[in-house]
């Protein structure tokens, strides 16, 4: 399966997990707050930092947008108010993106909408996010696949049929996706986690599969990349306890830290896949294996039968595999018994007939 190409980052195939560090709206607003999670992912090894770009105008019908929203009465009164204050303009994206790219990672976004991919086409984002809320919105995608840039598009709280229908634009526009297998519980359940959905993605659909978690901690996550997340994505925060949509079932600097330190040790435990002795096993292997050894003293010019031979440790000389290139030939000095056998103690093989 061929990997996608984001920014200076190969996801997918056997690169490393691209580990996408989800500042969504955790920043509530403030690009100082956005610039200290960045700073978080970076010092805990993430690849990526991503935020979210909604046209709240379109976000929803006027009835919904201008109704009375108590949750968060330090963004504003109504839900067309809290949205407006979490969202950033192109000035502070463009702050945002530069502070990014100084600290050497990948800036990306999710476009909510066709109008916030128009936006940020402005700022050059180098690949798009579609969250799972976005899958069914088919006109989106085909925004996104006239763009042509890649695409990481979850898949929470659909049917398989809605994702074929999703995909399908996306390969008749030959844009590069990467589908992310996504719970859209807050928080997700352990028991809903159902990874091997992402073998399910895979094996339809042919391209790189991630996981996008929302459970408090990060087990799954870790195990994702177990069962061969290209990438993993996880909300981030400065602290659980914040006012905002998203804090609650965040990642805090440590946990984030702690995670991406599993992750990239289980990608050491799954290692290459290739078989090998490896340089501590090669001295195992001399201690342990078997190898050839006279069962008796055997004189010189007497021909070796398969009764003179056992075999015992340590395993530095010849091995079981080995007999046919010792059996029914002479002996070329005596040896004596439980002596290791080598090849130069044998005469070589006569070829007369």
């Amino acid at each position: 399966m061929e990997s996608v190409k984001i920014g200076n980052r190969e996801v997918g195939g056997h690169h490393p997990c691209f580990v996408i560090g989800e500042i969504g709206l955790n920043h509530n607003g403030s690009v100082d707050m956005a610039k200290q999670l960045i700073d978080v992912a970076k010092e805990a090894g993430a690849d990526c930092v991503k935020f979210q770009k909604r046209n709240v105008a379109g976000l929803a019908v006027e009835s919904l947008l201008d109704a009375d929203d108590n949750r968060f009465p330090e963004f504003g009164k109504t839900y067309r108010q809290i949205r407006e204050h979490l969202e950033f303009d192109l000035k502070e994206y463009q702050e945002l993106i530069a502070y990014t790219q100084k600290q050497g990672m990948i800036f990306l976004c999710t476009a909510f909408d066709v109008p916030s991919v128009e936006f940020l086409e402005g700022l050059g984002v180098a690949a798009y996010k579609v969250a799972s809320h976005g899958l069914t919105n088919l006109p989106l995608h085909k925004k996104l696949t006239q763009v042509g840039k890649p695409v990481i598009l979850s898949t929470g709280m659909c049917t398989l049929e809605e994702i074929d229908a999703a995909v399908s634009i996306y390969t008749k526009g030959k844009t590069p996706l990467i589908l992310l297998h996504c719970v859209s519980s807050y928080p997700q359940a352990l028991g809903e986690s159902n990874l091997r959905m992402m073998d399910t993605l895979k094996e339809r659909y042919q391209v790189p599969v991630g996981y996008s978690g929302h459970e408090m901690g990060f087990l799954p996550t870790v195990l994702s990349v177990a069962r061969g997340a290209c990438a993993v994505e996880r909300h981030i925060t400065l602290d659980t306890s914040m006012v905002g949509f998203d804090h609650k079932l965040s990642l805090d600097p440590q946990a984030l830290k702690s995670m991406i330190k599993e992750i990239r040790q289980a990608e050491q435990i799954l290692g290459s896949g290739a078989k090998a002795v490896s340089d501590r096993e090669q001295i195992t292997r001399n201690k342990y294996h078997v190898s050839m050894v006279a069962s008796r003293d055997i004189k010189a010019g007497e021909v070796i039968e398969e009764a003179m031979l056992e075999f015992k440790n340590p395993g530095t000389g010849l091995p079981p595999s080995r007999m046919k290139d010792v059996i029914k030939k002479k002996a070329k000095q005596n040896i004596t018994k439980d002596t290791l056998i080598s090849l130069d103690m044998i005469e070589e093989q006569d070829d007369k007939e």
